[in-house]
C-alpha cells in the first residue's frame, strides 16, 4: 500500500475492462490546428531537403501565428518553431554547427535551479511522473516483501520524491509485529549538492517513521553513457541485501546512434542479480535516424501532452507555462535541433525496450492488480479528467491522453 490511498478491495477493478492494444494516434484536430500541423511538417520537410530559404519563409509564418501564452496549438507551434529556428541557425554557420547544436539543445536546462524546480511542478500538474513512480514503488514493495535489508539503486534520483511513499508503506506493513528492514538508497545524479540535500531530506523522513536508513550519492557527471564503467564497483552492495534497481525516464539517455552502451549497462545490472528492475519511459520513437520521421513522431507526442495540459489546467497557470517552456521545451529543442552525440532525448517505444531487456536476460514481471487499482485511484483523485487513458499491454501499464499512449511502466527480473 503506497501513499494515502485506501487499500479497500472495492477499488480493485477487473483488468478486463481495459484496452489491450496501443491505438495509433488519431486525434480530432480543429481546422486551425490541422493547418498549423501541416505547416510545421512542411517546414521540417524543407529543412530535411536543405531548402533553407523556403524553410525560413515558412518559419516566419509559423512564428507570427504562435505564442507561448496562447491555446495549446499556439503554444505547441511556438516550441517547435523555436526548435526549427535553432536547427536552421546551425546550418547557417556550418563551421560551428556541432557546438551550436550542443549549446542550443541545452540552453533551457542551463539554469539548474529552474530546471529542478520545474521538475517539481511537472510532478504536481501532470500524472505522468507520479503514475510512473507509484507503479514502480508498488512493484518494488511486492518484490522486497519479507526481506530484512533492502538496497535501492535509483538512476537520476533528482529530488527523491519517489521514495517517501515507499518508506511509509514499508513502515505501515511492518507495524508493531516485527522490526522494519534496513533501507539503503544509492541515488545517482550530476549535481553533488542536490544529491546531498536529497539524502538529508530522505534521512529525516525515514527517522520520523522509525526506519533504519542510509543514503549514498553517486555522481555521474554529464555523460550517462559512462555509467557502465562505474558498475558494479561504485555500488556498496552488502552480502545480505536485496537489490532493487529503479530506472524512471533514464534508459533512453544511454542510447546513442547505436545501443551498445545501453546493452552493456543492462548486462552489468543483470550481473548484480537485482530482485526487481523497474522501468518507465516515454511511449514514443524520438530516436529515429531520419530527422523528418523523428520530427513527426515528436509532433504527435507533444500535441497530446500539450492538449492534456490545456484540458486540466487554467489558461493563466504559471506552472504550466514554466513546465512547457523549461521542461517540454528543452526536450523538443533537443529532439529537433540536436544531432549525433549532442542529442540526449532518444525515447523509444516499449517494444524496443522489451527486445533489449529480454536479449540481456531479463524477464517481464506482471504488474499486480493492486498496482492497477492504485494507478486508477491516482487518476481519479488527483487528475479527474476523462481524457487520461490507462491500458495494460504485455503485463505492463501505459498511460496516455485520449487514444495516444504517452508513458509506459514495466517491471523486470
Amino acid at each position: 500500500m503506497l501513499g494515502s490511498f485506501s487499500s479497500s478491495h472495492e477499488e480493485e477493478e477487473d483488468p478486463s475492462d481495459l484496452q489491450y492494444q496501443i491505438p495509433q494516434p488519431s486525434r480530432a484536430f480543429s481546422p486551425p490546428a490541422i493547418q498549423m500541423r501541416q505547416l510545421l511538417v512542411s517546414c521540417a520537410e524543407l529543412v530535411s531537403q536543405s531548402d533553407f530559404s523556403a524553410a525560413r519563409r515558412l518559419l516566419s509564418i509559423l512564428s507570427s501565428n504562435s505564442s507561448p501564452f496562447g491555446d495549446s496549438t499556439e503554444r505547441l507551434v511556438h516550441q517547435f518553431s523555436a526548435a526549427l529556428s535553432l536547427r536552421l541557425s546551425c546550418y547557417a554557420t556550418p563551421a560551428t554547427s556541432s557546438g551550436a547544436m550542443s549549446a542550443s539543445a541545452n540552453t533551457a536546462a542551463a539554469d539548474s535551479e529552474a530546471f529542478h524546480s520545474t521538475y517539481l511542478s511537472l510532478n504536481q500538474i501532470t500524472p505522468f511522473i507520479r503514475f510512473s513512480q507509484l507503479t514502480a514503488n508498488q512493484a518494488i514493495l511486492e518484490a522486497i516483501e519479507g526481506q530484512r535489508a533492502i538496497h535501492i539503486l535509483d538512476f537520476d534520483i533528482m529530488h527523491g520524491v519517489q521514495w517517501p511513499p515507499l518508506m511509509q508503506a514499508i513502515a505501515e506493513r511492518c507495524g508493531n509485529l516485527h522490526p522494519p528492514p534496513m533501507i539503503r538508497i544509492t541515488g545517482t545524479g550530476e549535481d553533488l549538492g542536490i544529491l546531498q540535500r536529497t539524502g538529508d531530506r530522505l534521512l529525516k523522513f525515514a527517522q520520523s517513521l522509525g526506519l533504519k536508513f542510509q543514503f549514498h550519492p553517486l555522481l555521474l557527471r554529464n555523460d550517462p553513457t559512462s555509467v557502465p564503467l562505474y558498475l558494479p564497483s561504485a555500488l556498496q552492495l552488502l552480502p545480505d541485501e536485496t537489490l532493487a534497481v529503479n530506472c524512471v525516464l533514464y534508459l533512453h539517455r544511454l542510447l546513442k546512434d547505436d545501443s551498445r552502451d545501453l546493452r552493456l549497462f543492462l548486462h552489468k545490472i543483470k550481473a548484480m542479480e537485482p530482485k526487481v528492475v523497474t522501468i518507465a519511459e516515454r511511449e514514443a520513437n524520438h530516436n529515429h535516424p531520419l530527422f523528418l520521421q523523428r520530427f513527426v513522431e515528436a509532433l504527435d507526442h507533444y500535441t497530446a501532452v500539450f492538449d492534456s495540459l490545456e484540458a486540466t489546467l487554467p489558461p493563466t497557470s504559471r506552472e504550466r507555462l514554466a513546465v512547457e517552456r523549461i521542461w517540454f521545451g528543452r526536450e523538443i529543442v533537443d529532439i529537433v535541433s540536436a544531432e549525433g552525440d549532442n542529442r540526449r532525448e532518444r525515447h523509444e517505444r516499449f517494444e524496443s525496450w522489451e527486445v533489449m531487456l529480454r536479449s540481456s536476460g531479463f524477464s517481464n514481471v506482471p504488474l499486480s492488480p493492486f498496482a492497477l487499482s492504485q494507478a486508477k485511484l491516482l487518476l481519479r483523485l488527483h487528475y479527474p479528467s476523462e481524457g487520461y487513458r490507462l491500458q495494460i499491454i504485455n503485463d505492463s501499464f501505459f498511460l496516455g491522453w485520449q487514444n495516444q499512449a504517452l508513458f509506459s511502466v514495466s517491471s523486470w527480473h
